[in-house]
């Protein structure tokens, strides 16, 4: 891999230093001004891999997991997050594919979807996705203080809210070396415990547990595979299928564009990101769908405890452990949910100053957002990005943890649409690359283009224009549900507009092909990977260690 990007850079050198003088004012907004200061690359190979798959697992499979199976049954869970896995990898090495060619310092999506298609439309993408991610640390750090009251209730919520917001923030402040150091450690955490959750599955699934009591796949038989949904039969097994798809987006909403923005800040972008993004796909089949499938073995859909706790017994995991009679694994696995919460915030706090931070950069933001301490974290965009964690402490009242529920449902949708902005982005960048001659001579290239990403594209729009499909049906309106399901599209459509009748009214719709720079500032890019010099292993540990991460 290292070797192709070398060819790479050799067959675009010339074309690049050819440009290099041109002061192009429709990209060269993007500054790094020495005044305001630039991010660092201090993010290694084994900190993207772990930070991409670990901002991934979070409260959604460890606690959302069990909603899904009460509301369905194991056989739609296990298809849908199949599904989902396939689609988010899609879309993750079609993101990697670009930020590995384009892995400019500050580069955001935002910023992406600008270059390769319009500027209001990367003006409404970047808000939209900076407050989803800003909304992730509340909703985790909330989720998080639940989980203490399973060993707990004498210490008030807001006392363990406000530890872990001021932690997180506190790690965002410093050198992004510490933070990929913390995150990596904390997302290690949640891969090993989700290996082992695994192994304790095929335990119980066998037999192997003090009742001895070999489950297999009884459950699949009573009370059954399917939970119909909202109609009997084979339709009531489709839309339960279909509803499990939906549900299950919110536990990789937001995760795979960590690959995308972290590019700027790390080492040896063209080797480190094209290995993140192949990797990526198969931990979410072995952890996500592992995960699942373990879930509908150990525990049957209609226990009412997945739906009658609000606390981490409501995961299906620790129900299965419970039923089991498997001492003391309950408690260490509330450690571990508790972990992935304050983990999973950690690092949508990181991806939500970055993504201020090149907005800023970009003429999209205020220029304050651009200000970087001395080791390079842009310190402004994270305390800014950090203020709607107060919105945390709405859940200390029964009416304010409502409207939160309703605030991540909105922040999901939002995710889905710019995932299919993005998927068209990529579209562009192929088109262009193609056009300039330099298709075939990319760092990475995702595979089984164009087609793969023109099915994401289709299933992800039917996912965001049917997200609050049961509403339709008769006796099931709720007007709650209708708002949250469909609330993103105006918001998204308001930011566009304004933004374009505002200021980018005599600017074409979208920018032609033709006109689409795919060369200009990448000379910091092709310095450093001239410079990088894969590592050798020197023994089989090594190698198993560089082939890991």
């Amino acid at each position: 891999m290292a070797k192709e990007a070398q060819t790479t850079d050799h067959d675009i050198e010339a074309v690049t230093q050819e440009i290099s003088n041109i002061e192009d004012p429709k990209f060269r907004d993007f500054e790094r001004t020495s005044e305001d200061g630039n991010v660092q690359r201090g993010l290694k190979s084994r900190h993207i891999q772990l930070i991409a798959l670990g901002g991934t697992i979070g409260t959604g499979l460890f606690i959302g997991s069990g909603g899904v199976l009460a509301e369905t049954g194991p056989a739609p869970l296990l298809l849908s997050y199949c599904i989902m896995t396939v689609l988010v990898g899609i879309l993750t090495m079609d993101l990697g594919e670009v930020a590995s060619y384009m892995p400019i310092k500050g580069v955001t999506i935002p910023y992406l979807v600008q270059r390769f298609m319009d500027s209001s439309l990367a003006f409404a993408f970047g808000w939209n996705y900076w407050f989803a991610y800003c909304m992730i640390l509340p909703a985790e750090s909330t989720a998080s203080a639940v989980i203490m009251e399973y060993w707990t209730t004498t210490v008030p919520s807001a006392v363990w809210i406000t530890i872990i917001i001021v932690v997180c923030v506190l790690l965002n402040l410093i050198a992004v070396k510490y933070y990929g150091e913390v995150e990596f450690w904390f997302a290690s955490v949640k891969v090993i415990a989700i290996f082992v959750l695994l192994i304790i599955g095929i335990v119980i699934f066998f037999g192997g547990t003090p009742t001895h009591d070999r489950i297999g796949f009884r459950y699949w038989n009573n009370p059954g595979a399917f939970k119909p949904f909202l109609k009997g039969g084979n339709t009531g097994k489709f839309l339960a299928v279909w509803d499990a798809l939906i549900r299950a987006g919110f536990s990789y909403i937001l995760s795979p564009e960590i690959i995308a923005n972290t590019a700027g800040e790390c080492q040896a972008p063209r080797r480190n990101i094209p290995k993140a993004a192949r990797r990526y796909i198969w931990r979410l089949l072995l952890f996500y769908v592992g995960g699942a499938l373990v879930i509908g073995v150990i525990v049957p859909y209609n226990d009412k405890r997945l739906l009658g706790a609000s606390n981490a017994s409501a995961s299906p995991f620790v129900i299965g452990i419970h039923n089991a009679a498997i001492p003391a694994l309950d408690h260490i696995l509330n450690g571990v949910a508790l972990t992935a919460a304050w983990s999973a915030g950690n690092s949508q706090l990181y991806s939500a100053s970055r993504m201020l931070y090149g907005m800023a950069c970009n003429g999209k933001a205020p220029k304050t957002f651009r200000r970087c301490n001395r080791w390079g974290v842009p310190y402004m965009a994270v305390l800014a990005s950090s203020v709607l964690s107060f919105l945390a402490y709405l859940n200390l009242s029964s009416s304010g943890s409502d409207v939160f529920v309703w605030l991540t449902t909105i922040i999901t949708v939002s995710g889905m649409i710019n995932w299919n902005i993005i998927l068209v982005m990529y579209l562009r960048f192929r088109a262009a690359v193609k056009l300039n001659g330099i298709g075939d001579k990319l760092p990475f290239r995702s595979p089984w283009q164009p087609y793969s990403t023109y099915f994401t594209l289709l299933v992800l729009s039917l996912m965001c224009i049917t997200n609050g499909f049961a509403v339709f049906f008769p006796g099931h309106f709720d007007a709650a549900k209708f708002v949250t399901s469909y609330a993103s599209f105006p918001i998204f459509l308001i930011l566009y507009l304004g933004h374009r009748f505002w200021v980018g009214r005599k600017k074409p719709w979208i920018t032609p092909v033709t006109e689409i720079d795919v060369l200009s500032g990448l000379e910091e890019v092709e310095e450093i990977t001239v410079q990088d010099v894969p590592p050798v292993p020197r023994n089989l540990l090594e190698r198993f260690w560089f082939w890991l991460c």
